[in-house]
């Protein structure tokens, strides 16, 4: 597994774009959208709800590029500057990007159904029917297997860096210039959001991984303090405490119906969190195949 730090954290900068001074349309539409996604990752504290927002920001974002791309002045362009080795290579982004987005989208998936089984087994156990320690622990084996898949995903994010690079050098006042620039810009944007999106599914990977107990024998001994420890965890942190949580013996009845309570409460709230990132993924991907068709077809002719 590929180990990340907090310290290390990667940050995507991105700038304004001096444009042409007779620009499209719909490359100051692209700008505003960048815009919006520079003010998203200014502010950003990495939370679900900014999260989602940046990912139906993307969406937006790429609708534009399509929409740049389909221009009979950037088709122009990029056939009196055709370059092979440029060509293959933003193909082979953006089947990278699309990887990546259903990569992801998949592993909210599973962590949605993983979530959804445990749900049901709580509910099941309230009645007496059964005892959840096994569904607990597929639940706890299943997280492992999804946030193992999602460090690979580092690995691609990683591989995406730096395409635009090599883009031949243009007049700044051509209008392929600009629009050079501006899927540079998109591309660090959308690295830096999925980065964000990455670690906050898999938040151990920012530090040293604990033993099995550790979180949760650290709640237990501090005590009063352990409501300031929660405020300090994410989602998923917390949904992984409340579970682990469940497997301590508790000497009084109305505990281990406070305990299930609780757990039932944060996997509802993790559950609607995985709705609103597959509904931004899934509006994602599709702009995504929608700007790959543009690029193959204008490649292609």
């Amino acid at each position: 597994m590929v180990a990340f730090s907090s310290k290390s954290t990667k940050h995507y900068s991105v700038r304004s774009i001096s444009f042409p001074a007779r620009s499209h349309p719909s490359t100051l539409r692209m700008e505003e959208e960048l815009n919006k996604l520079r003010s998203w990752q200014e502010a950003s504290s990495s939370n679900a709800e900014t999260l989602c927002t940046g990912l139906f920001g993307l969406a937006e974002l790429y609708i534009c590029i399509e929409d740049l791309l389909n221009l009979p002045l950037t088709r122009q362009a990029l056939a009196q500057h055709h370059n092979e080795k440029w060509d293959n290579e933003l193909l082979d982004f953006s089947l990278k990007q699309l990887d990546l987005c259903g990569s992801t989208r998949d592993a909210i998936l599973s962590m949605k159904q993983s979530v959804r089984e445990l749900q049901s087994a709580l509910r099941r156990s309230k009645g007496g029917e059964l005892s959840i320690e096994s569904n607990i622990s597929a639940y706890i084996s299943s997280s492992k297997i999804i946030k193992k898949e999602i460090a690979n995903s580092f690995t691609s994010l990683k591989q995406m860096d730096n395409i635009f690079r090599n883009f031949p050098q243009l007049d700044q006042k051509h209008h392929l210039s600009a629009v050079a620039e501006l899927l540079r810009e998109a591309s660090l944007i959308t690295a830096s959001i999925f980065h964000t999106l990455l670690l906050f599914l898999s938040p151990s990977l920012l530090k040293p991984k604990p033993s099995k107990w550790s979180l949760l024998s650290k709640l237990v001994r501090k005590g009063l303090t352990a409501c300031e420890e929660q405020q300090k965890m994410d989602e998923l942190e917390r949904v992984d405490a409340a579970v682990t949580n469940l497997l301590l013996q508790s000497s009084r009845e109305d505990s281990e119906e406070e305990k299930i309570q609780s757990a039932q409460l944060k996997l509802e709230s993790l559950d609607a969190i995985f709705e609103g990132f597959e509904d931004g993924l899934e509006c994602l991907f599709r702009s995504l195949i929608h700007t790959r068709v543009s690029l193959l077809n204008i490649i292609s002719h």
